[in-house]
């Protein structure tokens, strides 16, 4: 890779410096930018062609270079010699002026090192084209390797030949005298021009009518450059010594013979042995092959024979070449037009040019783009012929590439694109307008294509807007959308209320219904359609143009009309226009028929849409019903009993309160389960439950640990749940020893040891020497064993306080705590849940017989018995508290069994139950 760039520059490096030191220090470089080495032609194709251009007009020119050290070989006479001949060969051209001579734009300029001169842009030399690279770049340019000439090139570049002698010969009575490849020179454009009057004789009486030329005798010690080709001589130049126009005609059959036999002229002469070989060839020509001239197409064989004839006389001149039928082909003809057209009048050129798009796709590609299209653009500075060139000029520009058009023709449209006059221009680009918004680029579309099709649509002439129009749908989709969005549709808009033309109201219509698939629904929606109700006619064309776009819009499927608007603008506005006088009875069922899909598919969204509505409503109340059912289950299963919401109230944290509150809840919740179908959820909730409820029961038994009695704690007591207790204790409680003596007054030492199986009585906010604590609240009157030594000394309790008052029809009052049960519950009062009374005059319960006499009245003084809720005596506290020790008692007492209903079971023997309970 490195040794390629390093070859690539040491080329380039060599060419600029090859380049630079020929032209360096020639005056020539004053004016002109010497550019690229392109070609080579001349007299033994010594001068090097150079692109170039010209300083101070940009203007594209060829610079022809000769670099004297081409001839640093010979003497300084042979090489004062071949200058001069140089010299005098590139004078006598910038004398010359024709169009089939070679333009010189600069005359020659001399230096120390080169000579150089100046034309108009140039490809090659006919030599190059045909094979002879001799002094051409390396590598050779591949444009020159890879053109090949097309037949109308051929015939149209021979009748260039032609007509430049015939100038020569008629008009200026001169004899080219080296007429061979290498004068022939190829302009830019394709055209043969003839260079080379290095040897070129004039007549002696150029004014007489029969022209005169002398000969110089050829002289074979002279340098090639100081001699003409022979290869190109007509043999009575050398063998004779005499010239004329014959002599040249002779050169212009050789031409044509190197020209279909690729550059090979009829015979090879050796230069060291002139004379000998043109006496060959003399011999060779009067009996010429006819496998000589195979390759001569036959319309043009017969002519080039003559013109190789060895008798001058026979020769046709050239005036008579340049009308023999082998150029009269289309093409050949079109082009030669195209070369006097300078000479031709308008009427004579519109004639021409209304023809010639029958001509041009006979045309190879080449020859149009680089012949005919630069005559056409030249003729753009005539306002009155371009709209007979301009339908040519875009023709030309369909077969050309984008960058073909881009860099040759779209220069030139630019300035015919805001000319306004004639209007036939605005008509030509707007039925062309698909090829000019394909191949122009952007930018060129938003600065010159579209404000012409706007100024098209403002035109004061109808027919150009009619024609913009009908014309704008077919190149819609190469717009961009901001360009027809704020400058193309406002105009549409404009040009549909302002006119005073129905045409061009009902083709604006229509033009916009074409073009709305293009555009945004919404902007359709709130630009369109509110413009449409803005059209104060009221014509039947313009009524349906208008019923148009809105089945347009209604019935597309990128666009469509919201029912919302359907309902509030589209179907009022269709409505009245319906019943116009103006529309006949098939308008009429259009505008119906219109009408009708419009409030079919508004009728079926709407529905649809409340449908889903309702559906959701229904939805979301269903869940809510089934939500407020999952509440209601859970709240059912949460529910305690009565005795356990007041727990909840009074905070307790009692242990056997805790599981009973469990158990009571189950047992109340189970029938309200039963009685409800479940939630999957519930179900699954419900099975862990149950299996959770498994798991403990297989758990093994917990051993009862010893636990150090804990300090009290002043947390606050569940009052409501001993109460309950107390009072259920009362009917199931029974025991059969005596009764005990009252306590000593002032004793405060139980006779029996006072245990707790549970531990300390003081975690549950319980006394051991009491049936409860009120915890700091005033709820018995002071004495002297309430805040001395209570918290720390027993007493045997007093059971002779059971029966005290039982004649008294005095029941305590417990309606206060009704508030604390739920609301959800039927309310049972406490009144209610008391032990019943006992009817007058019966005997109290016989187990309560069993204890001793009734102890004192609660109004008697008592020392050490302090009193519990509500006015009854702590002996009722003691006796219903579940924890109390039943080693206090002479007898245990039997705890209540729960029988299937939920209520207590009573034993109908204490002692039998007694006996099973403690053995």
């Amino acid at each position: 890779m490195e040794s390629m760039l390093n070859k690539l520059k040491s080329t380039v490096t060599k060419v600029t410096a090859d380049m630079t030191s020929a032209v360096m220090g020639n005056p020539v470089t004053r004016e002109f930018e010497v550019g690229r080495h392109i070609a080579s032609g001349g007299p033994g194709m010594c001068w090097r062609i150079y692109n170039g251009t010209k300083k101070s007009t940009k203007q594209e020119v060829a610079v022809f270079v000769f670099d004297k050290k081409m001839v640093e070989k010979y003497q300084k006479f042979d090489k004062d010699q071949i200058i001069e001949s140089l010299k005098r060969g590139v004078q006598q051209l910038t004398r010359l002026r024709h169009p089939r001579l070679l333009t010189v734009q600069h005359p020659l300029e001399e230096s120390r090192d080169c000579l150089a001169f100046c034309t108009e842009p140039v490809f090659a030399s006919l030599s190059n084209v045909l094979g002879q690279w001799d002094n051409l770049p390396s590598p050779v340019p591949t444009d020159i390797k890879d053109y090949k000439l097309y037949d109308v090139e051929t015939k149209y570049g021979l009748l260039q030949i032609s007509e430049g002698l015939s100038f020569l010969h008629s008009g200026v009575k001169m004899v080219h005298g080296n007429l061979c490849l290498e004068n022939v020179i190829l302009n830019k454009s394709g055209a043969w021009k003839i260079m080379g009057f290095d040897f070129s004789i004039s007549s002696i009486n150029p004014s007489d009518a029969e022209p005169k030329y002398s000969c110089k005798e050829w002289e074979p010690n002279l340098p090639p450059l100081c001699l003409p080709n022979p290869e190109y001589l007509a043999p009575e130049y050398i063998l004779s010594v005499s010239c004329d126009a014959a002599s040249d005609m002779y050169s212009l059959g050789v031409v044509m013979h190197a020209v279909f036999n690729e550059g090979k002229p009829v015979f090879q002469v050796n230069k060291h042995d002139i004379f000998k070989s043109f006496s060959r060839q003399l011999d060779q020509l009067t009996r010429l092959s006819p496998t000589m001239l195979n390759k001569i197409p036959e319309e043009v064989r017969e002519h080039v024979k003559m013109l190789l004839s060895v008798t001058p006389n026979v020769r046709p001149d050239a005036d008579q070449m340049t009308k023999i039928p082998f150029f009269d082909d289309v093409g050949a003809v079109t082009l030669a037009y195209f070369d006097s057209l300078f000479q031709r009048d308008n009427l004579q050129k519109s004639q021409f040019y209304k023809n010639l798009p029958k001509v041009l796709p006979k045309l190879p590609k080449r020859v149009v783009v680089y012949r005919i299209l630069p005559a056409l653009t030249s003729e753009f500075v005539n306002p009155d012929m371009v709209p007979f060139i301009l339908p040519n000029v875009l023709l030309i520009a369909e077969e050309c590439t984008k960058d073909e058009y881009v860099r040759l023709i779209l220069p030139d449209l630019s300035p015919v694109f805001k000319q306004q006059e004639p209007v036939q221009i605005l008509l030509i680009f707007l039925q062309k307008m698909d090829l000019l918004l394909t191949k122009t680029p952007p930018e060129d579309i938003k600065n010159s294509v579209l404000p012409m099709v706007y100024r098209a649509l403002e035109a004061p002439s109808i027919q150009i807007q009619e024609l913009c129009l009908n014309i704008i749908p077919t190149f819609a989709n190469l717009i961009e959308y901001p360009s027809m969005k704020n400058a193309l549709i406002p105009r549409i808009k404009s040009a549909c209320l302002q006119t005073s033309s129905l045409a061009v109201r009902v083709n604006s219509l229509v033009c916009l219904g074409k073009i709305l698939e293009y555009l945004d629904k919404w902007y359709v929606i709130d630009e369109i359609l509110p413009f449409l109700q803005q059209i104060p006619s009221r014509e039947p064309a313009v009524l349906m143009g208008v019923l148009g776009i809105y089945k347009c819009t209604f019935s597309h499927k990128k666009l469509g009309i919201p029912k919302e608007h359907l309902a509030a603008k589209s179907l009022p506005h269709l409505v009245s226009l319906s019943i116009d006088n103006n529309l006949n009875l098939n308008q009429f069922n259009s505008f119906m028929a219109v009408i009708k899909d419009m409030l079919t598919r508004m009728e079926a969204e709407h529905k649809t849409k409340l449908e889903q509505l309702h559906s959701m409503q229904e939805q979301q109340r269903s869940m809510n019903i089934n939500t407020s059912q999952t509440n209601q289950s859970e709240e059912t299963k949460r529910t305690p009993s009565p005795g356990n919401q007041i727990d909840e109230v009074f905070g307790g944290s009692s242990g056997s309160a805790g599981v009973n509150g469990k158990a009571n809840g189950n047992s109340a919740s189970a029938p309200q389960l039963n009685r409800m179908s479940l939630t999957l959820e519930e179900k699954q909730r419900l099975a862990k439950e149950q299996e959770q409820a498994a798991k403990l029961r297989n758990q093994p038994a917990l051993a009862p640990q010893s636990i150090k009695p804990a300090t009290p704690s002043t947390q606050a007591k569940d009052l409501t749940s001993c109460l309950l207790n107390n009072m259920t204790s009362l009917g199931s409680l029974s025991l059969t020893s005596p009764p005990r003596p009252g306590l000593i007054q002032g004793s405060t030492i139980s006779a029996y040891p006072s245990t707790t199986p549970m531990g300390s009585m003081a975690s549950h906010g319980y006394n051991p020497t009491m049936g409860f604590q009120t915890g700091g609240q005033g709820m018995r009157p002071p004495g002297p064993g309430l805040y001395g030594g209570m918290a720390t000394t027993t007493s045997t309790p007093n059971f002779g306080a059971l029966t005290h008052n039982q004649g008294s029809t005095n029941t305590p009052d417990m309606s206060a705590l009704d508030s604390l049960f739920t609301s959800n519950k039927p309310k049972v009062s406490l009144n209610q849940m008391a032990p019943p009374k006992p009817t007058p005059g019966t005997t109290a319960t016989p187990w309560l017989n069993q204890f001793g006499s009734a102890q004192p009245s609660q109004t008697a003084p008592m020392q050490g018995a302090p009193l519990a809720m509500g006015g009854v005596t702590s002996g009722f506290g003691m006796q219903a508290n579940p924890f109390f020790s039943p080693q206090n008692f002479s007898q245990p007492t039997a705890a209540p069994v729960m029988n299937a209903g939920g209520g207590l079971r009573h034993s109908s023997s204490v002692n039998n139950d007694l006996k099973d309970l403690f053995g």
